[in-house]
Parts: structure tokens; sequence; C-alpha cells
């Protein structure tokens, strides 16, 4: 029985939700370059590379150019070989040219190191400078290698802080190499987008003009992405002509247990269900969760479903793993001895896991962009299968009730915002360490970086520009993942280490003492929020329920940036000042229900952002208008809005925030508000905007599809609501946004 027919024979049931298949394309090929290096021609020759796709090709032809250049194609494109051929075709001809590789984890910069030590092309001399690098090895490093590989952290606080021991590095850097550059959006990106164009600056000071070149997984606004990181326009590579072989497509949706209360069989168990009759098939297949926990579940259902033997087959895959314990799931897999594996979304960004049948997605990632990662495991070896197994999250269920939404949607837009000044002010500080900061440096730090130059604390200005006045460099009090200096740490109690940080605007929701706090798929419980040492201090937790906090917010609108007529009604974006105050959590099992209600004690936070808010007319709020109707339906209006946005935005609805209100102060009307729940906005809300009338639409359909009557954790509820989803009208909602877009 073929493949194929096996699949028939699985895909069926209530469960399927939507059966399609994705045709096969062929290969477009070009030949080598005329002008490639002969060893780097023959180094590709023993890999058994003979010659190019025709995005490779263009991608060199540009850099040869002289242009910057964006990457942006499908998984498995052989975009590595498309940054790698101009700068080891430099290398090769003069090994005194430098490049810096950057990658957003130090697991793809040691795989990238691995398969450039693999392809050995003489002259290119190849070492990782990273946190983990001894310091006794660091002056070889800079001394000798010519192509170093590190991180966006290591680059900001130990590279450019001490340009001066890279002064022969960055007078001879030739290319920079930005990987999975779809990564650098939201604050993060912003961050990295700074840092970047200091990089620009500092070799500049030292001679040289580097060129980038860019890799990014398939999004809406790759000129656009490469322009906000680099300060500069970038050429960009998008037509994939890698081939891909056909691929069948099934959105799998759990039983519906419950129309009423939106409960279905769980994810997880008709995700290990799948993975274990894939693998008694003989189908090499991954399965992406969202949560280490998940993943090890997943793992453990599909091995007891399976018996003894075939269990030895199957292999949980996670961020924690040493290189060593990661390799080896790879080359298992690779020689076929692994066939199935459960791997959290971490792991989604390039890193080598063979030739796959199936891939898994346990939950809609967030992005379409990371769905079609995930997706482009599959079908390595030849027609290969992608399923979809929904939750109960509204965008989940809303996919499952309309495919064409997933399947035809063009990928999100990466969003970015350098110039917000929560995030700017620590990079002009640091930019003016490195050194003075004046005028000839808006072409790389950008006009905006001069004007908050004079309101950033301990910057004083001298005849030679901008000065660093401050003790010690500003660098490290900078966090790359923070829109706010003023952060948690967040501590593991059985470690000791240092787990991340979280601004804190967000840590009384997120990080109270009491939470179940996640971090890379790892659940731990606060034990300790000590507020003076803005520390939390958590342990590895394994029980079976989470936290959903209750909150106070208040929004007071500081300047409307843009005010429109749109759907017939008053639109705006601008900024907006929240207030939020946490006053207790709520323990909850995963069917939803309340095990006990803690109060809290903490104080009010707030910050700027940006927002959109809208004010519904007399008209469209007819019949809504009595209360408490009328604050039921804008608040589910709000919250269907809110997990709708991740459709237009790369973002995650953790990232949103909202206020519906029957009366605003500033408005004197009801409003609804969405804004970002970052510090200063990083563009979330003003892409919103923009996109305004496609994502009412988009947010009326969803509701109109929901089976259920009152509303439910897959159209109107919210994990993330302040006021514990009371107060919620879901027909109320509905009837507001069809009368938006009648009047549009």
């Amino acid at each position: 029985m073929t493949a194929v027919a096996q699949w028939d024979e699985l895909l069926q049931g209530v469960e399927l939700a939507h059966l399609t298949t994705a045709p096969a394309r062929a290969a477009r090929t070009a030949p080598f370059p005329d002008v490639l290096n002969p060893a780097l021609r023959d180094a590709l020759a023993r890999r058994g590379i003979e010659q190019l796709y025709a995005h490779q090709a263009e991608a060199y032809d540009e850099a040869r150019a002289g242009n910057h250049v964006i990457v942006t194609t499908g998984t498995a494109s052989g975009k590595t070989l498309a940054f790698n051929l101009p700068v080891l075709d430099t290398l090769a001809a003069d090994p005194k040219c430098r490049a810096l590789y950057l990658y957003p984890t130090k697991a793809l910069a040691q795989d990238q190191a691995r398969a450039l030590g693999e392809l050995a092309v003489p002259g290119v001399r190849t070492a990782i400078y990273d946190g983990d690098t001894p310091q006794e090895r660091r002056p070889q490093i800079r001394r000798w290698a010519n192509l170093v590989l590190t991180n966006p952290d290591m680059l900001h606080i130990g590279v450019l802080p001490r340009h001066d021991l890279w002064a022969d590095f960055l007078h001879n850097l030739r290319f920079v190499v930005v990987d999975e550059a779809h990564v650098y959006r939201g604050v993060f990106g912003s961050h990295v987008a700074n840092v970047l164009r200091r990089l620009r600056r500092m070799a500049r000071v030292y001679g040289a003009e580097p060129q980038f070149v860019l890799a990014s997984a398939t999004i809406a606004n790759p000129g656009e992405l490469a322009r906000s990181l680099l300060g500069a326009d970038a050429a960009v590579v998008g037509d994939d002509a890698a081939p891909r072989a056909e691929r069948t497509i099934a959105l799998w949706n759990p039983e519906l247990l419950d129309a009423e209360l939106g409960i279905r069989v769980s994810a997880l168990a008709e995700a290990s269900r799948l993975l274990a009759e894939l693998v008694r098939r003989d189908q090499r297949t991954i399965c992406f969760a969202k949560s280490r926990k998940s993943a090890e579940l997943i793992h453990r259902f599909a091995a007891d479903r399976v018996g003894k033997d075939l269990a030895k087959r199957l292999a949980p895959y996670r961020a924690g793993y040493t290189p060593q314990q990661r390799r080896d799931v790879e080359r298992r897999l690779v020689e076929g001895e692994l066939l199935g594996v459960s791997a959290t979304d971490a792991l989604e960004l390039g890193i080598d896991i063979g030739l796959l049948d199936c891939a898994i997605s346990v939950g809609f990632p967030g992005t379409v962009a990371s769905l079609r990662q995930q997706w482009g495991r599959a079908g390595r070896r030849g027609h290969g299968l992608a399923i979809l197994v929904a939750s109960e999250d509204a965008l989940d269920q809303y996919f499952m009730r309309e495919p064409e939404a997933l399947l035809e949607r063009q990928v999100e837009a990466a969003i970015l915002d350098h110039a917000n000044p929560r995030v700017l002010d620590g990079h002009v500080a640091a930019a003016a360490f490195e050194a003075p900061v004046d005028d000839a440096d808006r072409e790389t730090l950008g006009d905006e970086a001069l004007e908050r130059a004079p309101h950033v604390p301990e910057l004083r200005h001298t005849k030679h520009g901008w000065v660093w006045a401050g003790k010690g460099a500003p660098a490290p009090r900078t966090p790359l993942r923070s829109a706010s200096a003023d952060a948690f740490t967040v501590v593991d109690a059985s470690t000791g280490s240092i787990l991340g940080i979280v601004e804190l605007e967000r840590a009384y929701s997120t990080i109270h003492e009491g939470a179940i706090y996640l971090h890379l798929g790892e659940t731990y419980l606060v034990r300790e929020l000590d507020l003076a040492l803005r520390r939390a201090v958590v342990e590895p937790f394994s029980g079976d329920w989470y936290t959903q906090v209750k909150k106070d917010t208040m929004t007071n609108i500081e300047r409307a940036l843009r005010s429109e007529r749109r759907l017939g009604l008053e639109a705006s974006f601008g900024v907006v000042s929240v207030t939020e105050t946490v006053v207790a959590y709520q323990r909850k099992s995963r069917d939803g229900a309340t095990i006990a209600t803690v109060e809290l004690d903490l104080p009010p936070t707030t910050f700027e952002t940006e927002a959109v808010w809208y004010v519904p007319t007399p008209a469209q709020l007819d019949g809504l208008e009595t209360m408490p109707l009328l604050l039921s339906s804008l608040h589910a209006a709000e919250h269907s809005m809110i997990a709708l946005l991740p459709l237009w935005a790369m973002c995650d609805r953790w990232d949103i925030g909202g206020l519906s209100t029957n009366w605003h102060e500033d408005t004197g009307e009801p409003t609804v508000f969405v804004y970002d729940g970052h510090p200063g906005g990083v563009g979330i809300a003003e892409r919103g905007f923009d996109q305004f009338e496609g994502w009412v639409a988009d947010t009326a359909h969803m509701l109109e599809g929901c089976p259920c009557e009152r509303g439910c954790p897959s159209c109107v509820q919210s994990p993330k609501c302040g006021n514990l989803n009371e107060w919620l009208d879901k027909a109320g909602a509905l009837t507001l946004l069809r009368r938006m877009l009648a009047d549009g």
C-alpha cells in the first residue's frame, strides 16, 4: 500500500475539517557563475552540489553587484547556500577579508559552524564567538578567524563596546549575514535593528562598508524588514526555485464534546494518536507542540500506543538538549533509526533534521510563516503529509471553519520600530560610548538617534559630538528582549541560573507570586517576587493547572496621530497611557474550572504605548445601548479583534492589550481600544489601523462561524482577560461588527 493510500485510510472521521493537496514543483536551476572561485567550486562538488537553484544564483549576482540582499524563500530551499556562496567566494579569493554571521540561538550557530567545517573551503577559518567561548580563546579568534559566528547579544555587549579589540576584523569586514531574519520583529527586532546600525557605523569608523545578506522565512514585507533592520535598502530575492514534493494538507479538529462551552477532545491526545498511526505505517514524522511539557506528553502517549519495540523509535527533541544529544537525535532521524519525534516550536528554525514524510503542528503556532516552516519539514523523501491539529483557541477554530483564510492567505508582515524611544535611548548611549555621535551618524543610526541624544541621561555635548559621560559601558544596561530598562530577572531556584527578563510593565501579570510561568517550553511556579531587587524566584513545575490574573485597566489618550472615517465611524491611531493594577489571580484546571482565587497587593504600573481605538455611532449601537448589554458587546468585540490581529501583524495575542468601556472620559462616548502590550509600541497597533477593514471582516467571520450560542474560548473568551471573561455578549459584538461592515 502506498503512503498516500495509508494516509487516506487514516484521514477520515468527524475530525477531518479540510483536506487538500499542494502540487509538486520542479526545480529551476542555474549553472555556477563563471567567476566562482575554483576552490569553492571543488568544495561544493565534493558535497554533490553541481549547480544552483535560480534564486541562489540571483542572490550571488546581487551580492557581487555590491547590494545588500534579503533572501526570503521556503523551508529547505537552500537559503544557507544562497548567503554562503558570495561570502565563501570572497574569503577563498582573499582570506584577509572578514565575515560575521549572526544567529538568534547558539544551537543554530553551532549547526552552521559544523556545516562550514564539513564544506572545508580552503582559506576559510571559522570560529564561534559567544558567551560560552573560553576567555583564553577569544584573542586568538579575533586575530585568526575570518568567519566569526555569534549572536546579537554578544555583538551588543561583547564586540561593539570593545571595538578596539576588533579593529583589524572591522577594518576588513566585507559581509554580515543575518540568518532567520524574520525572528527579529517586535521588541527584540527593534533592539537588533539598532545593534546592526551601530555595527554599520563602527565598521565605517574603521574604513569598511560591509554588505549585509539576510535570510528569512517567507514574509509579506521582506524589503521593508531589511530596511527597518539595516537603515538601508536591500535587493529582495524571493522567487523560490527549489523543488517541492507533492504535499497532502489536512486540517484536523478534535471532536466537539460541548458546543456551548467550546470543549473538545484534547489536541494532545489527537496528535499522539496521529503520530502513533503514522509511525506504525513506517512514516518518519515530526510533531510540533507549543511547550516542552506538551511535546513530552505527546511522546509518552504515542509510545504507550505503539508497543515496546516501536516506542524505541520515538524520541522527544527540545531546546534544553546539549549539542551532543541533539546531534544524536538528528543522526538517528537521518539514518531512519528514529521514526517519530515530538518537538517544541522553538526548534522550527533551520536545524537539520533530515528527510521526513510527515509534519504535525499541534495548535496554530502564531503565524502563517511559522506554520509553513513547520510544514516545510514534510515530504523531503517524496509525497509529504502536513497536519494542523486545532486547539480550542479562537484563531485555530476560525481556520478549521475557513480553511482558505489559512491556506490562501499571504504570510504576515514582520513589524518592528527601531525608533521607539524606550528601545532607542539605550542604543544612543551605547553608540556614544563607542564613538562620539554627531550629524554624520544620521546615515547609519538614523535621524531619530540624533533627536533623542539631548534627552538621554549621562550624554554630554562636546565639539566632537555627543559623548558618554557615565560610568562603565552602557550597553549591558539595555537588554535586547525588553522595551524597558526597568525589568525583573527570573531566576531558577533549583539551579541558580537566570532564565530571562520580564519588563516591569508585564511583570505583575506574568510573574506574580503563585504564577505559572512558561519559558522556552518549560513550566515554572513563581515562589517569590521581590519588588525591591526586581527579581522573581521560580522552580520547575509539573502540576496540571495554570493561572490567570484579574486586573483593573485604565487608558488615557495622550495624542491622536491619525484619525479617519472608517467603516462609518471615527477610528484613530495614536499614543495612549495605560495603567494596570493586578488585584488577584485564579488557579484554573485544564478544563477551565476555577480551583481558587488569590488576592494580590501589587502597585499599579503605567506605560505609554500605541493604540488603535474606535467610537461606534449611535446607529451602530441601536438596541445595544442599555447596560450591561452595551459593555458586554464592546468587550466581546475587543476580545475577538485581539484574537484575530495576529493574522495581520506578525505577533502573538499576548503582545496585545485592550480595553472597552461604555463611556470613556477622553471621547465622551462608548469606545474600544486595542494597544501594543510593549511600552512605546512596536508597530502592531498601527498595522491593525492600516488593515482595519480586513481585520474587522475577519473578526465578524470568526464570530459567525463559531457553533456556540453565547460565547466560548473559541471566539470571545480570552485566556488573558483581566476581567476573567465576565461581561461578554457574542451576539451583541457580532451585531456591532456587521453594522460597521455594512457602513463601510
